[in-house]
């Protein structure tokens, strides 16, 4: 079994010295380069440039750059999707986001964990598992989403949390980890 086969098992793989790994992730971080070294205003030649990079890409997609990811084939994206400055995807297995999700500045969503036994670790060795984040979420700025979480539809995050376990539907959570404070009635306009 190749260590991409592996990789997408869930099971541990050689991230660091995988020759076939390490070809498509410099061709992610050149397209990721191409990206941020256009103008923001140039928004056909950004639009073309995601097309490449991004493995699905709904309708109204904005990305302020930088922005950076590890293979970007595994990032699904619906529509309107806005992800703004700094923001890095560590693709090592599929980050799933539905429409209409506002992530905010600096944040990170890490598909990828490394073994607590440093001699598994110095020999390369990872594990990803993938993170899926509902419709209508809102990220603040400086959130961390960790391997495996999902968040659901209506959500806000607030900014400079972790998320370390999942988070239910139509709930504010905050904090390092990351817990649920209160829920969201859709139906209230005065909040």
């Amino acid at each position: 079994m190749s260590e991409k086969e592996k990789r997408d098992l869930g099971e541990w793989y050689d991230a660091n010295f995988d020759e076939e790994l390490l070809e498509e992730r410099v061709a992610a971080i050149d397209l990721c380069f191409d990206l941020n070294q256009t103008r923001q205003s140039e928004r056909e030649k950004r639009q073309q440039i995601l097309q490449q990079l991004i493995g699905k890409a709904g309708e109204g997609l904005e990305v302020i750059s930088p922005f950076s990811c590890d293979y970007g084939y595994h990032i699904h994206l619906g529509k309107q999707v806005f992800i703004n400055t700094n923001c890095y995807l560590m693709d090592c297995a599929p980050i799933t986001i539905g429409d209409h999700v506002f992530i905010g500045p600096h944040c990170g969503f890490y598909t990828a964990s490394h073994p607590l036994n440093y001699t598994m670790r110095n020999a390369g060795l990872e594990k990803a598992l993938p993170i899926t984040i509902g419709s209508n979420v809102w990220f603040g700025g400086h959130v961390v989403v960790l391997p495996g979480v999902t968040i659901g539809d209506g959500c806000v995050i607030g900014a400079g949390s972790v998320v370390t376990h999942d988070i239910p539907a139509n709930s504010v959570a905050v904090g390092s980890p990351c817990r649920v404070i209160s829920t969201i009635d859709q139906d209230d306009r005065t909040r």
